[in-house]
């Protein structure tokens, strides 16, 4: 009995472990049957790729920077050190990062190197292409230039440090640190002090931008930290494809002509999520810009979000399609300008500002199409066409010093198609200020705004500007 029970259980388990084996096999076979299904190129089509909820409305740029990670392999990393850069921050280290570029320049995916814990001083310095694609510039450490005017090399250009030349697929990226070392360009005579015994002095007023792109496309800056700059922060001139994301930028309040970042002759730029705080625009934005979209941004203190100015000189200037949305601007001088010379020619066409925050901002809406630095302006019959203008859902306070719209547009060349929706403006402190300012502009109330702008003249002027004298289609 014990011998036939003992035979009973070795048959069960037998009996357990061949159908095991048999559901395993199956398995195995329809998984591999499904994965030669899924490549098989007449199976079902492949799943919608997710799209990336950030901007929502993103010009045609890199959305992915390449490569932040160059993997596992060490071969197109080029650390700087190894080229001889000290990283003390007293060190003459120019030599080291030019050699690296070179090598780096010269491979696929190939990575510059300044790694963390290390402080690096270089002179003005120009990183040139064309390189091979995927070039990565990766900024961990501290970079800076020389101390001051004193210090600056009397070969180099005082107008500019870091310039990136004639490049195509490149990221400029980290977690770093870049260090304008740029009191003592402030505090030249020649500069606009702003103190109540300030003054401007005659003389060499020349004073380097930080970080300049200059003819180049498909850029990525990102996840860096930039501040104290002599002058512009980072200026990007005849550019296209940029994406801009996730920086910090910061001098003082009055540090003179430290604007954030600057744009000029460049199409196809984003500039999303970033914290810019300075002593001048905090984006502006110059002739020949088209499809700049700007969101999730937060300026101040800064003289806001400009475009312009435009037209100096009797010239011509083009802007087009410009998009600024979910953004807050706090105490600063300016909100949303665009600002033109008389004498000029060209259009402003197709700008929408959207969802903004206003805190303590002075002249929260201005269009001034008679900016002039000096008394000796002359009126002028010709300006830029302002035109097709959105400002809706703009909210918050303004300083009761100013108005807080005001839209001075030229006696000849009318503001044409402004649109106001949901806009309220509220005084940070004292009496609400009910009087904003229009000349010559027309456009629609789609709501009633605070303050209320009776000023605004519905419909369009009588005499309408000639178009081919302000188009800028060719």
């Amino acid at each position: 009995m014990e011998l036939d029970r003992g035979l009973l259980i070795l048959i069960c388990m037998a009996m357990v472990l061949i159908l095991q084996w048999s559901n395993n096999v199956e398995g195995r076979y329809h998984h591999h049957k499904k994965q030669k299904n899924e490549s098989s190129p007449v199976s079902d089509p492949a799943p919608e790729k997710t799209v990336p909820s950030s901007p929502s409305n993103p010009p045609s740029i890199p959305s992915d920077p390449y490569p932040n990670d160059p993997g596992n392999s060490t071969d197109c990393i080029f650390d700087v050190r190894d080229f001889g850069a000290v990283g003390d921050g007293c060190a003459d280290d120019t030599a080291a990062f030019r050699a690296a570029w070179k090598a780096a320049c010269a491979v696929e995916s190939g990575v510059v190197l300044a790694p963390s814990d290390y402080s690096f001083k270089i002179t003005s310095t120009i990183f040139s292409g064309p390189c091979k694609p995927g070039l990565v510039f990766q900024l961990d450490g501290i970079l800076m230039p020389p101390d001051g005017p004193d210090t600056w090399p009397k070969a180099d250009s005082h107008k500019q440090w870091l310039v990136f030349y004639r490049l195509d697929d490149m990221t400029f990226t980290g977690k770093g640190t870049i260090e304008g070392n740029g009191q003592q360009w402030w505090d030249l005579p020649c500069k606009p002090h702003r103190g109540p015994e300030g003054s401007t002095a005659k003389g060499p007023c020349d004073s380097p931008v930080l970080i300049r792109f200059f003819m180049s496309s498909n850029l990525v800056v990102s996840g860096l930290r930039i501040q104290n700059s002599p002058q512009m922060h980072m200026k990007f001139d005849g550019c296209e494809g940029v994406l801009i994301e996730n920086l910090s930028v910061s001098s003082p309040k009055l540090s003179p002509n430290t604007d954030g970042i600057h744009i000029e002759n460049t199409k196809s730029v984003g500039i999303y999520n970033s914290m810019i705080s300075n002593g001048d625009d905090c984006i502006s934005i110059g002739p020949g810009c088209a499809n700049v979209d700007i969101e999730s941004v937060t300026c101040g203190p800064s003289h806001g979000i400009s475009i312009g100015s435009l037209g100096v000189h009797n010239s011509e200037a083009c802007v087009s399609n410009i998009s600024v949305r979910n953004t807050n601007i706090r105490e600063s001088d300016n909100g949303l300008r665009i600002k033109t010379w008389q004498g000029g020619s060209g259009c402003v066409s197709g700008i929408s500002f959207e969802n903004i925050q206003m805190e303590n901002v002075r002249n929260c809406i201005i269009i001034d199409q008679y900016y002039c630095l000096s008394k000796e302006c002359l009126n002028q019959t010709s300006a830029v066409h302002v035109t097709g203008v959105t400002y809706r859902n703009i909210k918050g306070t303004y300083d009761v010093r100013n108005p807080p719209i005001h839209f001075a547009c030229s006696d000849t060349v009318a503001c044409t198609d402004i649109v106001m929706a949901e806009v309220e403006l509220l005084p940070q402190e004292g009496e609400l200020v009910d009087d904003p300012f229009c000349w010559n502009a027309y456009g629609t109330q789609e709501t009633l705004t605070i303050p209320p702008i009776d000023c605004l003249q519905d419909g369009q002027p009588q005499k309408l500007v000639e178009s081919s004298a302000y188009d800028c289609s060719s």
